[in-house]
């Protein structure tokens, strides 16, 4: 398997992967394009790795039932009751440093 080491090398290898799975599934580019609710330039940019929105990523991703790819990006997250408990109110601001400063008594 090829190292990516650029972004522009993951783009470009991304849209290499949306490609095959598009041909896998016999979907020509007009079909998904309507499928997903994007342009034809849009897909066809995504496609090549020149480029393209997130928007247009998810919506491509999604046409083609591949949702478990963005799944595998975001970290599952677990929630500590004890911790709702410290965070009722969540902090409005960042609290003043006082290093350098000499308190008043």
């Amino acid at each position: 398997m090829k190292q990516i080491s650029t972004p522009q090398e993951l783009e470009v290898t991304l849209g290499e992967n949306l490609k095959t799975l598009r041909l896998q599934k016999n979907l020509d580019r007009q079909t998904l394009c309507k499928q997903a609710g994007v342009s034809e330039s849009a897909l066809r940019h995504l496609e090549g790795g020149k480029g393209a929105t997130l928007k247009t990523l998810l919506r491509v991703v999604r046409a083609l039932g591949r949702e478990d790819w963005v799944a595998g990006i975001a970290p599952q997250v677990s929630i500590n009751p004890l911790h709702m408990l410290r965070e009722q109110h969540p902090r409005q601001r960042a609290s003043r440093r006082t290093h350098g400063k000499k308190e008043k008594v």
